[in-house]
């Protein structure tokens, strides 16, 4: 089963948090003293919210509390066919959006989310993350994890792209591991949207993405379910997880893409250098050649030593520039013109060992001007 052709890294990452039409921009900059005034309000709301959420066990009632805090921030989480919702299903599968999904979904139902790539610390417990051990026993863990007796069941949160998207074009290529833990998976889908300014930038810490959530009026996340997935027959990991990426991308109206967490890496390394290639190459052309005027100087400084009694104007008049290009552009067709006589000019004072020379008018001196070139030459 082959993906259909997919977006590029810049379809799927935005690099720009300010809007680029001028009139949300406009509106933007009128809704930013009301905007930061919320900002500061809400900072310390947040807090409050933080702790209800510490102090309250997990429960109904808790989520009940603390969603409705949440919307006061301005976060508010949607959800449709919650019916679908099988508890006996330990593993949810998501797309990835912005650094709080797993905490919209725990608003929605219990589960657990393991912070990938990061030791255990306080700002991973505070941000709602399970605490696990390194990543090359993660697979065991959450399969000891998973097949725990304990109740109620904490069902696990995976999201297989490891790194959000803007949510808009494609998803990421699912990677293998969560759907090595079980052979039933249930998927869902998370849309989210935000007036003004962008949902999620590719480079931006989560401190930036939790301050710019404040700000704006606010963020609305759906959550949609799906039915519960199971393994086929002989169905490995990898073709388990390229099914249920289509699926979630067909839900979405997106593309699944073969995009991973290292192409994301690339792009953003780009968006820090823009076009650093590109315009390198077209900074240095190869072999640009001497400018007209330094040309024109140097032919002219030929021709005078073959010819010294020929007054230097003469020789780059004959030479000429003629809106930046050369008439002649031929060392020996100058010489021949002024030899011939084709160029009138009055001959300047030279010293006594080049008054010998001929006069500029006879074969002879044609002649020996030729054999003082090809002495030059040799």
């Amino acid at each position: 089963m082959e993906p259909p052709p997919s977006p590029g890294p810049e379809r799927l990452f935005d690099s720009h948090r300010l809007p680029g039409d001028g009139f949300l921009l406009l509106a933007l900059l009128l809704y930013a003293p009301v905007g930061f005034c919320l900002l500061v309000l809400r900072v310390f709301l947040g807090i409050h919210v933080f702790l209800v959420s510490c102090a309250l066990p997990d429960s109904v009632l808790r989520r009940f509390v603390v969603r409705t805090m949440c919307a006061v921030l301005g976060l508010v989480a949607r959800q449709e066919d919650s019916g679908l919702r099988d508890h006996r299903v330990r593993v949810l599968i998501s797309n990835h959006v912005t650094p709080f999904d797993h905490n919209i979904v725990n608003l929605l139902t219990s589960c657990s989310t393991p912070l990938l790539n990061s030791p255990p610390s306080f700002v991973c417990w505070s941000r709602g993350f399970m605490e696990m051990d390194g990543r090359g026993e993660l697979v065991e863990s959450l399969k000891r994890f998973c097949a725990s007796t304990r109740l109620p069941p904490t069902p696990l949160l995976l999201f297989p792209e490891e790194e959000a998207t803007n949510g808009r074009e494609g998803l990421l290529r699912f990677s293998s591991w969560p759907f090595s833990i079980q052979d039933v998976v249930q998927p869902l889908t998370l849309r989210v949207q935000r007036p003004l300014v962008s949902v999620t930038v590719s480079d931006a810490s989560w401190v930036s993405e939790l301050l710019w959530s404040l700000f704006v009026p606010f963020t609305v996340y759906q959550v949609r379910w799906l039915r519960p997935v199971h393994r086929q027959l002989g169905e490995g990991s990898e073709e388990f997880s390229l099914r249920v990426q289509q699926l979630v991308a067909k839900e979405l109206g997106q593309t699944g893409t073969q995009l991973t967490p290292a192409d994301k890496a690339e792009h953003m390394k780009r968006q820090r250098h823009p076009r650093l290639r590109p315009q390198s190459a077209q900074s240095f052309p190869p072999s640009p050649g001497p400018s007209p005027d330094v040309q024109l100087a140097t032919l002219a400084q030929r021709v005078k030593e073959v010819l010294p009694h020929v007054p230097l104007g003469v020789i780059q008049r004959d030479l000429g520039m003629r809106k930046g290009r050369l008439t002649t552009g031929c060392v020996d067709l100058t010489i021949t013109n002024l030899l011939e006589g084709a160029v009138t000019f009055m001959p300047e004072d030279i010293s006594e060992r080049t008054q010998a020379l001929p006069t500029a008018s006879t074969p002879k001196a044609f002649d020996a001007c030729l054999m003082m070139m090809t002495s030059q030459a040799l």
